[in-house]
């Protein structure tokens, strides 16, 4: 191995290590506690290491966001693996949408919550938040008139009960019928 080929090895771990600790100190203490200055001080690097991989908190936000899409869309995809029948393959996309917001609140509230810079629906738009996108647009079926605009409409749907849900605002007893609700008016 070449010595710029270890050095690039060496940078790639370190940049996974960054979002590996601030994902660990957002769960622990959220995202107010995540620090350029405590990051450093948990990965034993300097500030000037951190800022030679990020800009900045909003730029480690935006690259756990993006792995959170990248995530979030293998999921969507995966959920429909092996499924047949429209209602079917939009009614598995929904529940692991819902179930991806419960069981990764702190990559979630990243994703779609907090401010990062990330772009949605423009030119500049990473291919991660497109292909969780295009999850939903597929799972609507072929037939559908503004398919991207009708996508929109699901997703802020699922956002809105994600949020409800996490902030205890809807009852938990009630999430398979709201789900169930929510697939039928878009069948």
């Amino acid at each position: 191995m070449s010595i710029t080929e270890r050095r690039e090895r060496q940078r790639a771990e370190r940049y996974e290590l960054i979002l590996a600790a601030a994902c660990e100190l957002a769960e622990a203490e959220g995202w107010e506690a995540v620090t350029t200055r405590r990051l450093a001080a948990l990965i034993d690097y300097s500030q000037p290491v951190l800022y030679s991989h990020f800009k900045g908190k909003a730029d480690i936000m935006a690259a756990v966001a993006i792995r959170g899409f990248e995530d979030l869309a293998a999921r969507l995809r995966n959920s429909k693996a092996n499924v047949t029948g429209e209602r079917t393959i939009l009614r598995n996309v929904c529940a692991a949408y819902l179930d991806f917001a419960r069981s990764r609140p702190v990559i979630y509230e990243a994703m779609f919550v907090l401010p990062t810079g990330l772009k949605f629906a423009s030119e500049d738009t990473p291919p991660a938040l497109r292909a969780a996108f295009a999850e939903l647009v597929a799972a609507l079926g072929p037939e559908r008139e503004t398919p991207a605009i009708v996508a929109e409409v699901l997703w802020s749907a699922l956002h809105g009960m994600a949020v409800l849900a996490r902030s205890e605002r809807i009852p938990e007893s009630s999430a398979e019928l709201r789900l169930n609700v929510l697939v039928q008016a878009f069948s």
